[in-house]
């Protein structure tokens, strides 16, 4: 009787490992992608990786950095609006430097009053001597011509210590140096920054106080070809590309503007201080038209394919 017990426990157990195998071999159907990936539209297409920015004449956005360091009173504008040249961004507290600016203009009028009555002193003197040479020694004359001209150059001095401290105290008020749009600003009323910019709380470093873009809406797109790539690129009077916004299926056409003829490390968008990469990059700017209903941002990442025209290649 224990035998047939035995040997039925096994006859269970043997069928509940081949049912187990059975069923855990069946794996379910995967889902379908949330959106379409992106394919290369060229037969012999390179592909980037790309990075949205706002159209400029030369380089990428303009980052503002403070030439003084101090702690910020007052920000004067806001993300997304728009400013002329001369526009006041930013307000830091100047109250050592406003009272360092007024100290100088008091020496320099000092000096100023101290040297007109040097002046007046050799005025006397020289006119006491052309009347009569003998009622003023020539030492006594050269002693004053000498203390005039230091005189002078105590003003000259005193003077441009005034300038040199008002221009200093009129970098305590950030403005626009051109027309633009404000992208983003790194930093609030009570937060202390200097000539390295804002320190981020989420990335560790420092960021630009103030990014702007351009005054129009125009964006431009920044892709990065790897070294090993580069000798596959077309002629730039043949290229074409095509970008494709990550989490969609949309595409954009993109047209050549220009490249920067400088092969750089490739740049790595995690904002570590402790990256190490040893890929070398070829920058390539494109300008597009950007679509209705579709909203970019300047930042935004998108995967690029680079080509040749067909039809200007035969």
């Amino acid at each position: 009787m224990r035998n047939k017990i035995l040997i039925g426990l096994a006859v269970v157990g043997i069928l509940f490992g081949i049912g187990n195998a059975f069923f855990t071999k069946i794996r379910p159907n995967p889902q379908p992608p949330a959106f379409k990936p992106a394919s290369n539209p060229y037969p012999k297409g390179i592909y980037a990786n790309g990075i949205i920015e706002s159209a400029q004449t030369s380089g990428s956005n303009v980052n503002i950095y403070p030439e003084v360091s101090g702690t910020v009173l007052r920000v004067l504008v806001a993300e997304g609006q728009k400013v002329k040249a001369g526009t006041p961004l930013l307000e830091l507290d100047d109250r050592v430097q406003r009272a360092t600016a007024e100290s100088a203009k008091a020496q320099a009028e000092v000096a100023a009053a101290s040297l007109a009555n040097v002046q007046a002193q050799n005025a006397k003197l020289k006119a006491s001597w052309e009347i009569d040479e003998r009622s003023v020694s020539r030492d006594a004359l050269d002693t004053s011509n000498n203390a005039v001209r230091s005189a002078k150059a105590g003003v000259e001095l005193a003077r441009k210590q005034a300038q040199a401290a008002e221009a200093l105290l009129s970098k305590y008020l950030l403005k626009s140096v051109s027309a633009g749009t404000i992208l983003s600003v790194n930093t609030s009323a009570g937060s202390f920054i200097s000539s390295q910019g804002g320190y981020s709380t989420y990335t560790g470093g420092f960021a630009p106080v103030i990014v702007m873009g351009s005054m129009n809406d125009d964006l431009a797109v920044r892709c990065y070809v790897d070294e090993i790539l580069i000798q596959r690129l077309p002629d730039p009077s043949k290229m074409h590309a095509r970008m494709s916004i990550r989490g969609t299926e949309v595409t954009v056409p993109l047209k050549f503007v220009r490249f920067q003829p400088n092969v750089t490390p490739k740049i790595e968008l995690s904002s570590q201080r402790t990256e190490r990469v040893d890929v070398r990059v070829l920058p390539l700017l494109f300008s597009f038209s950007k679509p209705q209903g579709l909203t970019l941002y300047p930042g935004q990442l998108v995967d690029i394919y680079i080509g040749e025209d067909a039809a200007k290649s035969n």
